[in-house]
């Protein structure tokens, strides 16, 4: 006497393998829109035209170029960690600056081995769009050091990972059901 295969249990197996195998496709045509937006940013930091700073949004279509604010007023100044433009970590000194009459832009001063806030009062600042956005003081400012500039090359392109991720976890569900649908038989 056989046993029959469960329909609804199937079903579901074959459902959820389907969305994981949708999930790799889909990585993997992220991945070649990443390329190409990485490319895009790397002629983007070889432009020495400057731009102006995004207020609004993540200013995404603006990172990596050259731009300039003035810090009409300095709201607060942090220490974040940061990485020198010779590779040493210590602290890289941020401040929020006021900008008009109600937008904020974050501004990277500089480089610092000590966690003391600088002594800035605001005023024009040139440097890089990082992420964020946020712009990377060039030259630094407030007597701190260079900072590593803002590379397109540190942002991840993981998506062939979690395509791969996707595919290993489809055929890990069907290798399972198979193996209970075994277990059921004996």
């Amino acid at each position: 006497m056989t046993r029959r295969v469960p329909i609804f249990s199937t079903i579901i197996v074959i459902a959820a393998v389907a969305t994981m195998i949708a999930l790799g496709v889909w990585q993997l045509g992220r991945r070649a829109e990443k390329e190409a937006l990485l490319a895009r940013y790397e002629a983007a930091a070889g432009t020495p035209a400057p731009v102006a700073f995004p207020l609004a949004g993540d200013g995404a279509g603006a990172w990596f170029r050259r731009s300039q604010v003035s810090c009409d007023r300095v709201v607060k100044i942090e220490a974040v960690s940061g990485t020198s433009l010779k590779g040493q970590k210590g602290w890289v000194q941020r401040a929020t600056c006021a900008v008009g009459a109600d937008a904020a832009v974050l501004v990277d001063l500089g480089y610092s081995r000590d966690i003391a806030k600088p002594a800035f009062a605001g005023g024009p600042i040139t440097g890089i769009i990082a992420p964020g956005p946020r712009l990377v003081a060039d030259p630094p400012m407030a007597g701190l050091q260079p900072m590593a500039a803002p590379d397109p090359g540190d942002l991840p392109n993981n998506h062939l990972a979690y395509a791969g991720q996707w595919f290993f976890f489809a055929l890990t569900a069907l290798i399972i059901y198979v193996l209970a649908l075994r277990r059921r038989r004996r």
